[in-house]
Order: C-alpha cells, then sequence, then structure tokens
C-alpha cells in the first residue's frame, strides 16, 4: 500500500549537490520518500481474491494528471483548500498561473524551473504536514474520488491482478500522491518532496519538482532500490514530458496522449489509449484546468460545495 511521510520527515536539501541536478535529487529524494513506510508484501490477491504469485522484478509507472485522475490533482488539491480558506482567491490565481506556466511550458528554461521549484509550494509554507495529510483525506473524497479515470485504473488492475507493483509518478506532492495511491489499492507513489522542519513545511523542495527528466530519475532510483528490472517494467502518460520516464521502461503507453506524445507513439511503435469519449487532446489537460478565466470559477465552485456540505 502507498505510504504517507511522517511530518518532519522530509530531509533537509538548501544546497544542490555538487555533481548532481536538481532533476537527478528530486528523483533519488522521491524514491527514498515513497519507502519509508514500504512494508513487504507476504502475498498479493487480485481482484477476484485470488492469492496471485509475486512478480518482484516487474512493476508498472503511472503518470496522474490526465491520466489516471482526469484534470491536475495539485489543482484539485488546492481548490479544496481555498475552500477551506486556506488562502484566498488571489493566492490561488498567483498558484494556478504559476502552475500553467510551468506545466504547458513544459520544457522551460533553467531560471523558469529554478522560479517554479522556489515557488512551487510557497502556499503551504509554515504548515504542518500531518494537517495537509487530514485534509488530503477530505479533498480526495469531495473533488478527486469521481474523476480517476476507469478504463486506465483497470490497467493498474491489470499489473496487480499478475502480482505485480503499481506506483503513480507525479509532480504532486508525495504526501497526497500517496493518499491517491493508497485509496486506488496500490503500491505507492512517487511524488514531489517538499522540505519540512520540525514537521511543518519550508517551503523549499528537495531537488525540484518530479516532472520531465525528474520522473526518469525516480524511476530508476526506485528500480535500484526495489530490485526491478526496467526492461520488464510499463509506464503509461498523457504527456510529451514524461517521454524520459517512458523510455525508461520496457513496455511505454501513451494515455489520452497529447498531440506530441501521440505522434511520438506512433513513430516508435507505442501503444495508445485513449478513454476521452467525444474529447480532443487539445480541449483536455492542465491548460483547461489552469486558464486564467477557470480560476476564480474554480474557487467560486469550492465555495459552493463546501456551503452545500
Amino acid at each position: 500500500m502507498g505510504s504517507l511521510l511522517e511530518p518532519g520527515s522530509a530531509p533537509a536539501a538548501t544546497e544542490q549537490q555538487s555533481g548532481t541536478s536538481w532533476a537527478e535529487m528530486a528523483g533519488k529524494a522521491a524514491a527514498a520518500a515513497a519507502a519509508i513506510h514500504l512494508k513487504p508484501v507476504a502475498e498479493v490477491r487480485d481482484t477476484t481474491g485470488q492469492l496471485v504469485l509475486l512478480d518482484l522484478t516487474a512493476a508498472a509507472f503511472f503518470d496522474v494528471d490526465n491520466t489516471m485522475m482526469i484534470g491536475a490533482s495539485i489543482f484539485h488539491f488546492a481548490r479544496g483548500l481555498a475552500a477551506r480558506k486556506f488562502f484566498g482567491i488571489s493566492d490561488l490565481a498567483g498558484f494556478a498561473w504559476q502552475q500553467l506556466k510551468f506545466r504547458v511550458g513544459g520544457r522551460e528554461n533553467q531560471q523558469g524551473i529554478q522560479n517554479h521549484r522556489d515557488h512551487a509550494l510557497s502556499f503551504v509554507t509554515g504548515r504542518s504536514v500531518s494537517e495537509l495529510v487530514e485534509l488530503g483525506e477530505e479533498i480526495y473524497d469531495e473533488l478527486m474520488v469521481d474523476r480517476i479515470w476507469a478504463g486506465t485504473k483497470a490497467l493498474a488492475d491489470m499489473h496487480l491482478d499478475a502480482g505485480q507493483r503499481v506506483w503513480l509518478v507525479t509532480a504532486t506532492p508525495v504526501e497526497l500522491a500517496s493518499i491517491i495511491a493508497r485509496r486506488l489499492g496500490l503500491t505507492g507513489a512517487l511524488g514531489t518532496v517538499a522540505e519540512s522542519v520540525d514537521g511543518k513545511y519550508t517551503g523549499r523542495l528537495v531537488g525540484e519538482v518530479l516532472h520531465g527528466p525528474a520522473k526518469a530519475h525516480a524511476v530508476r532510483a526506485l528500480a535500484v532500490q526495489q530490485g526491478l528490472d526496467l526492461r520488464r517494467c510499463a509506464a503509461y502518460s498523457d504527456s510529451v514530458n514524461d517521454v524520459p520516464m517512458l523510455s525508461a521502461v520496457g513496455t511505454a503507453v501513451a494515455v489520452n496522449p497529447d498531440s506530441e506524445l501521440r505522434d511520438i507513439a506512433r513513430a516508435r511503435g507505442w501503444e495508445i489509449r485513449d478513454f476521452r469519449t467525444g474529447r480532443k487532446a487539445a480541449r483536455i489537460g492542465v491548460p483547461s484546468v489552469l486558464g486564467a478565466g477557470a480560476v476564480a470559477g474554480a474557487v467560486a465552485a469550492g465555495l459552493a460545495y463546501r456551503r452545500r456540505s
């Protein structure tokens, strides 16, 4: 099952290690965080309850946003926090703008990536890790549980039924990613690791946001840690930004792919799965969720939801 970081357990990392990129630091931190409470599994049962043999060298890695879940998990989380008056509309607007620039731009210059790293989780600075975990549980039930792609979940269950481990790999903070993984019955999650001191977030990250090449580093680090043969592993994503992760495994599958990833998948012979009935790739994903005009509406919707509850 997925595991959550205990308050204060994220290591401090204010200086970049010599010879190590921010992306590599993020990947190693994600793999370390994922294993903190991971317990050995004595047996695995499939979705029918039948005992299955463990396949210890194969695993599957799933992106979250628009692959496992409709929309951006971190934005759903931010909406839930705004509904609880955790911050105001202007704070959410600023957060959404930073996410939009980073995720839509994809391949930003190093200065842009550093700016995003410095501000990605500034909205939780000084808050306790345990508080955010508790709120994450509530917000998952309110805003995320009904946004899981049934087709993608079925793919994950297929791997579980084969006795393989299944991990989420996402830019979302590892605490939230672990909640999603646990609720879906998956093995665990590789996510962005936020620095915490004495159980409170500092607002800084360990490495950078787990995005693009950082995901590939995380998958490789976890493979070493867990004894996986990446040639026997599979990865699933919707975004061209995840080509490094998809290229790191033996089987790559484009799920609800953007146009660039669809082209690459076709050129490389990767399987394509699209569960967006009647929708075009250009009309779905983070840009549609985080468009400037949607920010105020998202806050209003969150507040309205709380009033109805």
